[in-house]
């Protein structure tokens, strides 16, 4: 009988030595490697740094017991699929299905009786809302949250129900980040920011340190990046455990901040993303310099590598992912020849997803891969002819979805009808095969867009 639990055996997988974090940290030159330096530290200019080993260390003591150690698990057919050899860190099964609480917790610990009687405000798109309500109220401190206006139903719903009062405000974070520094003036609230803060940081680190405990000789760490906090800590922790670890951030296309400010490039920002928990159009303060000193490269991905890298999540892992939870992935998909044969630690970092996009996101990828196809078929409008159709999509194996059966367009012959057919297939190959075939028979299909086919 195996008595193995998943931790030791993810141990065993991550063959190697493990270790705490190293000392030698101090706030005037960063973290000390036995004598080495930081890997970009040139970038730094003698500038302090916010967050040390000492101070992710510090924040693991504050947060153990009420914050879960998640596991750290080998996920062979997500290494099938992009080529390196993948761990998964499942932060997406703490309380509130995020890393957050960490970081949360660790700033609410430290506030004085005063603060914690006038209580705490917090911005956030859902995650860290959550996380700063459920632990204010397990510390009995009034928590108001000021959330966009867009933030997903699922993640208000979740919030209020931790028992914070939700404010909802703006289009976009700034816009509910500005909201929520007036109210906090205006009523005395100690401010919780989302990622630029020393405490906040520190504790989004203790992921990294779990990691590398669990899985000491992983070669690369792959971080999803909004404000910074969670790669910023991740960073700090991994080069003081590892100094020849490599750590890569992953950060949604459509809000470039990162890149923009790493890169002196100047790209746009905007739009709907899937990955709407890391849509941060500025920068951290205290972040950009960890991240500018100890973060190796920036992968930017977009909306179908997003989608695609939430769906292997669901379909391969069997486990929920957000958007910005699964952008680590994501930047694995879009880059494959970057991490192809090393040894990757991803973070699964939030599992917050509304169901209906969860459920689009499903469809889009089945259509992607063309297990569901459209088609166009124009007949001679006489009966039995939609029985025909029916009949030999049967007999090729074909699902029918949806058929869209129309006759008063001008486009169509006075006795001609149009068909619109979705049908459900076994992947690309069985669909050619199908559309093939039916060529072959004189139906003559056009392919459209399935979204066309009710049009």
């Amino acid at each position: 009988m195996d008595t193995d639990g998943p931790q030791r055996k993810a141990r065993r997988a991550c063959r190697g030595g493990g270790g705490r974090l190293r000392g030698g940290c101090d706030r005037g030159g960063g973290l000390a490697y036995g004598g080495g330096r930081p890997p970009h530290s040139h970038v730094l200019s003698g500038a302090p740094l916010s967050v040390t080993s000492a101070d992710i260390e510090a924040a693991r003591r504050t947060i153990a017991g009420a914050v879960l150690r998640t596991p750290m698990l080998p996920a062979r057919r997500l290494s099938d699929l992009t080529g390196a050899e993948v761990f998964v860190k499942h932060e997406n099964l703490q309380v509130t299905n995020s890393f957050k609480e960490r970081g949360a917790l660790n700033k609410l610990a430290v506030l004085s009786p005063a603060e914690r009687r006038a209580g705490v405000i917090a911005m956030s798109a859902g995650n860290h809302a959550q996380a700063v309500a459920y632990h204010a109220r397990r510390l009995a401190i009034p928590a108001t949250i000021v959330m966009p206006v867009t933030t997903p139903h699922v993640k208000v719903a979740a919030t209020e129900a931790h028992g914070a009062k939700v404010v909802l405000h703006g289009e976009t974070l700034d816009e509910a980040q500005a909201r929520a520094q007036a109210l906090a003036e205006e009523r005395g609230l100690t401010w919780v920011h989302p990622y630029d803060d020393a405490l906040v940081i520190a504790g989004q680190g203790t992921v990294a340190a779990e990691m590398l405990e669990d899985c000491p000789d992983l070669d690369t760490l792959v971080v999803p990046i909004g404000g910074g906090g969670l790669a910023a800590g991740m960073a700090v922790a991994a080069h003081a455990m590892r100094p020849g670890i490599e750590v890569v951030v992953a950060e949604a296309a459509l809000y470039p901040s990162f890149w923009n400010a790493l890169r002196g490039d100047d790209r746009p920002m905007g739009g709907p993303t899937l990955a709407e928990g890391i849509a941060v159009k500025r920068v951290g303060k205290l972040t950009l310099p960890l991240v500018r000193a100890y973060v190796a490269d920036i992968v930017l991905v977009d909306e179908a590598q997003l989608e695609r890298a939430v769906n292997a999540y669901l379909t391969l892992q069997k486990v929920i992912a957000e958007g910005a939870g699964a952008a680590g992935l994501a930047a694995l998909l879009a880059r494959p020849e970057r991490f192809r044969g090393r040894k990757v630690g991803l973070v699964l970092c939030g599992g917050n997803i509304d169901p209906r996009i969860l459920a689009s996101v499903m469809v889009r990828e089945l259509e992607r891969e063309r297990r569901i196809v459209s088609f166009r078929l124009t007949l001679d409008d006489r009966p039995g002819a939609l029985g025909r159709i029916a009949t030999r999509l049967g007999a090729l194996g074909a699902n029918i979805l949806a058929v869209d059966h129309r006759r008063l367009f001008l486009d169509v012959p006075a006795r001609g009808t149009r068909l619109d057919v979705t049908i459900e297939t076994r992947d690309g190959a069985h669909a050619e095969t199908i559309l093939r075939m039916l060529a072959d028979e004189g139906f003559a299909p056009v392919p459209i867009e399935a979204g066309a086919a009710m049009e």
